[in-house]
């Protein structure tokens, strides 16, 4: 067993202490992973060109990718964020945990987008990131949603209920820490678990990087929709470092 067990231990080290000095502070460009080991979003195929869009609309580069080989020190410090576009499963081995781990700790930035906290169950780390576990979801239908807060770079634009349909995650695990930006109300749809409180876009701050999360994003119609895409600016834009959360 230990001819099996140092061998792992020592290249979770390497990648540990490889990852010196901080994410560049100077990037303009995010990396929009897309890799599913479980249910493959088809909306995957209109959200990655709309993200590369807005990015030359904003003045950001945008790489896309499903290989989690890139997942190494050295290549993560080029972007400002990584954003988790509908992952599903286990999609990280041991040691890309661990340099995406050192990446958020050196300042870097994540953003998940619906289906990204149907990801990595077994990294406690990652569900503290993300800020919940998706548990279920009914099917798809139109739903209020509270914006709770509504001066963040991420809602400001929105009016206070907003009425949309896509498809509804119930949640478990939900992190305490996060700042709460919309919320559902389950009284307006069937399905809802999660009862009278139950987030569906938040931030926080996390273990020396910033985090976004939003529920929203199952649907095409999505990535066609400029308050969706507006709503997913925001996180991003907090998410690089370009602009706080709150002004």
């Amino acid at each position: 067993m230990k001819r099996n067990i140092i061998p792992v231990v020592l290249i979770c080290l390497l990648t540990l202490f490889s990852f010196t000095g901080t994410v560049n502070a100077q990037s303009r460009k995010i990396l929009v992973f897309a890799k599913t080991a479980g249910f493959h979003h088809e909306s995957i195929a209109v959200g990655l060109p709309a993200l590369q869009k807005m990015g030359t609309e904003h003045g950001f580069d945008v790489d896309t990718t499903r290989n989690s080989a890139l997942f190494t020190s050295e290549n993560l410090k080029k972007y400002a964020a990584v954003v988790f576009l509908n992952t599903t499963g286990d999609v990280l081995n041991d040691v890309q945990q661990q340099a995406f781990e050192q990446y958020i700790k050196a300042g870097g930035g994540y953003v998940g987008v619906h289906a990204a906290t149907d990801t990595e169950y077994e990294w406690p780390w990652y569900g503290k990131l993300v800020g919940a576990y998706f548990v279920k979801h009914p099917e798809q239908q139109v739903a209020s949603l509270v914006v709770k807060d509504r001066k963040s770079a991420a809602t400001a634009h929105l009016p206070a209920t907003w009425s949309r349909k896509d498809e509804w995650y119930n949640f478990k695990n939900i992190n305490p820490d996060i700042k709460v930006l919309i919320e559902l109300d389950e009284k307006s749809y069937k399905g809802g678990s999660n009862g009278a409180f139950h987030p569906i876009a938040w931030y926080h701050d996390y273990d020396g990087g910033r985090a976004f999360y939003t529920g929203l994003g199952h649907v095409d119609e999505s990535y066609t929709d400029p308050l969706f895409l507006k709503h997913l600016l925001g996180g991003i834009q907090y998410a690089m470092g370009q602009k706080p959360m709150h002004k």
